[in-house]
Parts: structure tokens; sequence; C-alpha cells
């Protein structure tokens, strides 16, 4: 496995806990890390998982440094071929995966989590990841996406390409279940909450967010926005903060390792996002019992607008707005969303055994694709 995620290297995370189940169910996992210089050195997480940070100089090396480990890894340990397979997350490591494949002849999965035909895939790195997009996805034996409209885009790219469709798998009765340590109403003076849970990055448009609490609070002054998550334009955020005049309607919360009392306390939630591969924070937030509002980006393209959720466009902050006055003043239609969208969640999503049986027999199919 090739892999950019350093929760990996955080001991009882949900990503490093998810590698482990994954390793009850294969003879061994090895997991190529993407990472910069400061990790740690190789580790073995479990009794057959191993991670190999590639503690890479700069950034532009990863790639070139997980495919070299990777070669090195299927010698070392002595891969068989038609028993073992390559899974790479998304396109850089999609480019080593490559490589890894045409040294040693080991069928290759590339697994899709976002949506690189947004038209907002934009700047300096997903230019270079569509640049190289083509060949690595031509080169794959079997690609993984986590909705159908992925799929599909995908299809119309290259009718020959082994697609097959998984969605994240998201613990249900955690979510349901989970307790409440904290009131977000006893936490801050605001009569309706919005929720927004995100990486502050350019592509989540958060400032949409701002602006559609600009237009609510014109009409619904006792209206605040809480944002749980940390990334590089808070700076930006906050100074649109300043601008539009909300100083003390909007609350950065920072990162939050349990959300369960954001998502169960809160009024509505907030996804205003330009692309999505998936949209877990809104499964989570759905599940938990929120409304929600959205951009029509990854799951949220596959619920009905009006009975989900309220699903308007990214550049409407308008529209955004008279959604979140709709539900304000209509306690119906609030709690009509909240139980249409739970009952379609419960649907659509797979239990775990589901989801890990449905990968391992897709790895054994892949891994007898031997060139």
């Amino acid at each position: 496995m090739i892999s950019s995620d350093k929760k990996l290297l955080e001991e009882g995370s949900t990503v490093s806990e998810r590698i482990k189940e994954y390793g009850n169910l294969v003879e061994e996992i090895h997991v190529v890390l993407l990472c910069n210089k400061s990790h740690t050195e190789s580790l073995k997480i479990s009794s057959n998982v191993w991670v190999y940070p590639t503690n890479s100089v700069t950034s532009v090396l990863r790639p070139i440094d997980a495919a070299r480990i990777g070669k090195r890894i299927v010698l070392e340990k002595k891969f068989v071929r038609g028993q073992s397979v390559i899974t790479c997350q998304d396109l850089e490591s999609g480019w080593a995966g490559v490589r890894v494949k045409n040294k040693w002849r080991i069928p290759l999965e590339i697994q899709m989590h976002t949506d690189p035909f947004s038209p907002y895939f934009t700047g300096f790195q997903n230019t270079v990841r569509k640049f190289f997009m083509k060949r690595i996805l031509n080169n794959a034996d079997s690609i993984r996406v986590v909705n159908e409209s992925l799929k599909e885009k995908l299809k119309i790219v290259n009718s020959k390409l082994e697609i097959y469709t998984l969605p994240i798998y998201v613990d249900k009765e955690k979510i349901e279940n989970a307790t409440i340590a904290f009131d977000l109403h006893a936490r801050y003076p605001w009569h309706f909450i919005l929720l927004s849970v995100s990486r502050l990055e350019s592509e989540k448009n958060l400032g949409l967010a701002l602006r559609t609490l600009a237009l609510v609070r014109q009409s619904f002054p006792e209206t605040g926005l809480i944002i749980v998550g940390s990334g590089s334009e808070e700076g930006k955020l906050k100074s649109l903060v300043q601008s539009l005049g909300l100083q003390g309607a909007v609350a950065f919360a920072g990162w939050q390792d349990n959300l369960s009392s954001f998502y169960k306390t809160a009024n509505a939630y907030l996804q205003t996002s330009l692309f999505e591969g998936y949209g877990l924070s809104l499964v989570e937030a759905g599940l938990s019992g929120l409304p929600v509002i959205t951009t029509p980006v990854g799951l949220a393209l596959e619920l009905e607008h009006g009975k989900n959720a309220y699903i308007f466009p990214h550049d409407r902050p308008d529209l955004f707005a008279s959604g979140i006055i709709d539900l304000i003043e209509n306690n119906q239609k609030r709690e009509n969303l909240k139980f249409n969208l739970k009952k379609t969640l419960e649907i659509k999503l797979i239990s775990k055994d589901q989801y890990l049986n449905q990968l391992l027999e897709n790895w054994k199919e892949i891994a007898g694709r031997v060139a």
C-alpha cells in the first residue's frame, strides 16, 4: 500500500486502527508513507502491518522515494505474483505504484477519493496530478471509487477502465450512540448554531459559509457559526470575518478528535465545498441528526434537494441563506430533513463486515491479474 495519510503514525488514530483491521484480512500489509523528513523510521504497528515513511527531502521527491522503497519491499519480502496487490491512495501514490508494478508485474489498484474532473480542482499540485492522471489510470488493473458519479466520469474518459464503487465505511452505530460531553448552546450565546467541519483550505470554500451567515444575521441576528478544523486558509477566513462585521458570531474551534458534541448540539450543518470525493463530514452530521445545507458535491449528488438536504450552487450565498432561514422559521421542515437524510444514509451505507468482505474479494480478484 502506498499512502500519504500521516495519521498512520499516530497510535490509536482512526487511520491506524483501520489499517490494522485490513491486516486481519491478509497475510501481510506493507505501507509506504509519503512524507517529508522529521518522521520516524520504518515501524511495525501490528503483528503483520509495517509502515515505511519516505522521509523525503522535498514533497517533489516523495513519489520517487516511494517507488524506490516499494520496489525494495517487493524484493526483500518475496512477494508472490498471483497472491499480491499494490494499492495506492490517489495520484501521487499511484505514480509510484505504476513504477513498482512495471518493475515486478504485480497488479495495481488505484483508489480515487476526490474528484479530479471538478473545474475547481486547480492549483499547481492539482495541475500536476491531472497531467499524470491518464497514464496512471491506464496502468491500473482496477480503480476503486467512493461514489457512482466519479465512476461515470472516469468511464467517459476511458470506457475500458476496470472500476468498482466501494463507499467509505462509516460506523453508524458509533455515531448514533455517541454520548454528548457538552452543549454548544451552553458555550456560545447564539440561538441558532450552524456547524462546518472541514479542513481550512481553498477547495472547502468556507468563505461561502461566512457570507451566508452575514445574510442570515440580517433577519436573525442570534445566529452563529462554528468552524471545526485547521488549515492554511485560517488567517484569510478570520480576515473575512472582520470585513463582514461578524466578530462575535463565528468561532474557530480548531482540530477536534471527538466531534459528537458538535454534531449533536448544533442546529444545522453547512458543507460549502467546491468538490468532494465523498463527504464524510456530511454523513457524520446526517447520522447525528443534523439537517444539512450543501453544495452539489460528492455524496450530495445522490441526495434529493428539499427531501434529504437543501442543495445549492457554490456561488449563491443568498440561496444558502434562504435555506437556513427556512429551517429557522419552520421547525417541521427541519425535522423532515433530519429524518429523511438519516434514513437515506442508513440505506446507502454498508456494514463493516460487508465493507471488509468486499474489499478482500476485490483484492483477491485483482491479485490474479498477472501480466
